[in-house]
């Protein structure tokens, strides 16, 4: 077996401490832990781990999936599971078309599928816990299938909560205002929004907390 450097990264000292237990009766093994979001980016550079688990609500200074961009730019190949709160599968798609490779939701039992999340990502397949797993299923079936919360669609959405109107919004980010509308429309829909205070609360419920610049 391959030496294996892994980074935990998680608000819950429970969860932490289970994970590290886990862990740790795997051979050839190194295990790191994570305090706050700019400690993680700082040892996923210079460790290089083989694999990150990151909770999706480890620090309320970063949105789950910045934090997931900058650690796919600082590590392209880097392993990432998230252990997460919610299991809407529109969330769960949206994070493996970044990039990750694992989902593991926290109402599974960690300590029946963990190590087996951990074996199956590091031999290069995707892993989801069951309950993720049965709600990806649902949603890949029905129709938002093909469009995601690309890159786009979130830096729109921060601005958007931020208190920008689409005029604003397109100047910032260099769009024609018709392409906001058209992305805004989007994404009420992909939240089942009404309106754009009802978008900006359903997203954050649903983990893109904090909306950092």
């Amino acid at each position: 077996m391959a030496f294996t450097r892994i980074l935990i990264a998680d608000s819950s000292s429970l969860t932490v401490v289970g994970a590290e237990t886990l862990l740790k009766a795997r051979a050839d093994t190194s295990i790191t832990k994570a305090e706050n979001g700019d400690e993680l980016l700082a040892l996923a550079g210079k460790l290089r781990p083989n694999l990150i688990l990151l909770g999706d609500r480890f620090d309320p200074l970063f949105d789950t999936l910045i934090l997931v961009e900058r650690l796919m730019q600082i590590t392209p190949s880097i392993r990432l599971i998230i252990m997460g709160v919610s299991t809407e599968g529109l969330f769960i798609r949206d994070l493996f078309a970044m990039g990750i490779y694992g989902y593991l939701a926290t109402a599974d039992d960690l300590s029946k599928c963990l190590l087996t999340a951990v074996e199956t990502i590091l031999r290069g397949r995707p892993y989801l816990s069951p309950t993720a797993n049965a709600e990806y299923l649902i949603t890949m079936q029905g129709s938002y299938r093909d469009w995601q919360l690309d890159a786009e669609a979130r830096a729109i959405l921060r601005l958007l909560a931020s208190g920008c109107t689409p005029s604003q919004i397109a100047a910032q980010l260099n769009l024609k205002r018709r392409r906001v509308y058209w992305v805004m429309e989007k994404m009420r829909t992909r939240f089942g929004a009404a309106t754009n205070a009802h978008l900006i609360n359903r997203a954050a419920t649903e983990g893109f907390a904090g909306f950092p610049d």
